[in-house]
């Protein structure tokens, strides 16, 4: 089963119309653009589809809109892996602002993973459509019945309050004291904000140094595919690393170790003409 994909792999080169064939297809669904699954909501039912019974799909919300909705998906959708044992990094502070490259890479790991179970069988007996209604409505439920729950407290707290006023207790605000929790309250939003601003920076930056490199290793694997070069045994040495797909193991030493059988082959072979 495929959960840790080299950047180099096949997977990575699904177009973004078959990814959002696959997604309409398997989820009768009518996106047209890669961005509308940016909300983490698809992600959770292509998991649901595969793994029946392990995605609380009552959590899930298909309207999700505001950024904070979206990452309560992404939280579902992390306990889903965290409980499936699966390591695939989640970089939810971009997919949620939409970046259509870094939600296409996403989908293109996850439609490799989900085609990995059960040889990509999907479920038959699977109506996603059902399954967003019915989960639909359990959700709106829980809402209902948590927003009874706080109107109750608040009524019992009003009561509360009336009691206390009527019993002769009063209560005063102190003008000096808020007027110290607003100080600190905007300072630290300042320099939160100042973080926020020095982070964006920095991710930028390392997104832009992460596309230079990935382009350079596109022009290599392209290079090493030249009709005239495949076979060449250093071109098959440099694909070992290019294609390898465990993140914690080098792949240089397979590499050299073919590199190394390959002289050796040769040199019997010089020798034996002799």
């Amino acid at each position: 089963m495929a959960t840790n994909i080299g950047m180099m792999d096949s997977a990575y080169f699904v177009g973004r119309s078959e990814i959002l064939t696959w997604i309409n297809n398997s989820l009768q669904l009518n996106l047209s653009r890669i961005e509308e699954a940016a909300s983490g909501a698809v992600q959770c039912q292509m998991m649901d589809m595969v793994h029946p019974g392990v995605v609380p799909m009552h959590k899930v919300n298909f309207d999700a809109k505001t950024e904070y909705e979206m990452i309560q998906n992404y939280k579902v959708l992390q306990d889903v892996f965290n409980k499936l044992n699966i390591t695939k990094q989640i970089e939810v502070s971009r997919m949620v602002k939409g970046r259509p490259l870094d939600n296409l890479e996403f989908l293109q790991w996850l439609k490799r993973y989900c085609d990995s179970v059960n040889c990509g069988i999907n479920n038959k007996y699977y109506d996603p459509i059902e399954r967003r209604n019915r989960c639909g409505k359990e959700r709106h439920a829980k809402a209902s019945q948590k927003s009874l729950k706080s109107q109750v407290a608040n009524s019992r707290l009003a009561d509360a309050t009336n009691t206390k006023k009527f019993s002769g207790t009063k209560i005063t605000n102190k003008g000096g004291a808020n007027a110290i929790v607003e100080t600190n309250s905007s300072t630290e939003i300042e320099a939160l904000s100042n973080e926020v601003a020095d982070l964006k920076l920095s991710a930028n930056l390392l997104e832009k140094e992460r596309d230079f490199y990935f382009s350079k290793l596109r022009d290599i694997e392209i290079l090493c595919q030249a009709p005239d070069l495949e076979k060449l045994p250093m071109s098959e040495a440099v694909k070992k690393i290019l294609y390898a797909a465990d993140p914690d193991q080098s792949a240089l030493e397979e590499a050299q170790l073919y590199m190394q059988n390959y002289m050796n082959l040769e040199e019997d072979d010089s020798d034996y003409r002799v």
